[in-house]
């Protein structure tokens, strides 16, 4: 069970969400501007959309877990870049779509450079550019054991 097929997202407004991840350039064969379902076509694991109260009840439809916004839930997401311009202008474009920086992109311990933003539902996403990686023909990044 090596392998991630889909990271879904609880969102309160599709037709908003849906508009804010096309924006970002996520491609998507749906047509609809407020379907009741997404999928974005990424390379590798795939990203969903899905109403966040129909999520809850999905999970257990007679208690369906409580949905709260008491802040950092503890999970992120990345999009690694292949440069620190590619960090800037995807953060630039972010903000320019409704997200709210949460940290704008500088050099980080790590040797890397990277930034957050949080999406229009809360969602934070880290956009990082590190100077050793490297990436396979399909754009994904390659992990390597250090030597």
């Amino acid at each position: 069970m090596n392998r991630i097929n889909l990271i879904c997202l609880g969102v309160q407004d599709m037709e908003r969400s849906l508009a804010f991840y096309k924006g970002l350039g996520f491609q998507t064969f749906e047509q609809k501007a407020n379907p009741p379902i997404v999928f974005f076509n990424t390379q590798g694991t795939k990203l969903e959309l899905f109403p966040l109260e129909k999520l809850a009840q999905d999970i257990n439809e007679e208690n369906p877990p409580m949905i709260t916004n008491k802040g950092f839930s503890g999970i992120t997401l990345a999009i690694n870049l292949e440069s620190e311009a590619a960090v800037d202008d995807l953060m630039a474009l972010a903000a320019s779509l409704g997200a709210s920086i949460a940290k704008a992109p500088e050099k980080v311990f790590w040797g890397g450079y990277s930034g957050y933003f949080q999406d229009l539902d809360g969602y934070y996403w880290e956009v990082a550019y590190g100077p050793n990686w490297q990436f396979d023909e399909h754009g994904m990044l390659v992990i390597e054991p250090e030597d």
